[in-house]
């Protein structure tokens, strides 16, 4: 069985949304405004791109992601080299590009879960706010890498539903806090 990790970006008060500057959000970019660079805080990301062998999102972070992640060359070589799976009900195959490897739709939660079962490496899914929840509510994430960053945000996308459901424990398999504010926080989902 995979594993399927959660890895985000997200505020102090849970908002995932526009991270890296995606259009359309108030507070675009937020990761990188007033918040002094470390590098060390970053190397989860390289980790990740060593550890994982294929990338998941929905189809909104692919469509901001497909323009862009393949001609990062030096910055993404691991996640443009992998597989990646795109989790959509209106994705078309003649939407997906064609610079940026093998990429696979899946069309419901059940094809992430047959995925799930399938030999192989850890799956990373990235950004995809909407996806993240949904794989949540249906008990299909086992591990969540978070880098929180000291900042309030108020309104925007966020990574937990606010779903009725059962009380879900984790386990703090990692954690570390940066210079300048970030923490890495690493779950495993306890089943």
């Amino acid at each position: 069985m995979r594993t399927l990790i959660a890895t985000s970006f997200v505020s102090l008060d849970g908002v995932v949304e526009a991270p890296g500057g995606e259009p359309g959000y108030r507070n675009a970019g937020w990761t990188f405004k007033d918040i002094e660079f470390d590098a060390a805080a970053y190397e989860l990301k390289g980790r990740e791109q060593e550890e994982s062998a294929a990338m998941m999102m929905g189809r909104v972070s692919y469509e901001a992601f497909a323009p862009v992640w393949p001609g990062m060359t030096a910055e993404f070589p691991g996640y443009n080299a992998m597989p990646k799976y795109v989790v959509s009900t209106t994705l078309a195959e003649q939407d997906l590009v064609s610079n940026w490897g093998e990429i696979t739709i899946l069309r419901s939660l059940a094809d992430v879960a047959a995925l799930k079962e399938t030999e192989g490496g850890p799956i990373t899914v990235h950004g995809s706010a909407t996806l993240n929840r949904a794989l949540a509510d249906a008990g299909l994430i086992d591990r969540y890498h978070l880098l929180v960053f000291p900042v309030l945000l108020g309104a925007g996308k966020r990574l937990f539903s606010d779903t009725d459901k059962d009380k879900q424990n984790l386990k703090v398999v990692e954690s570390e806090l940066y210079s300048n504010g970030i923490q890495k926080l690493i779950y495993d989902v306890v089943k």
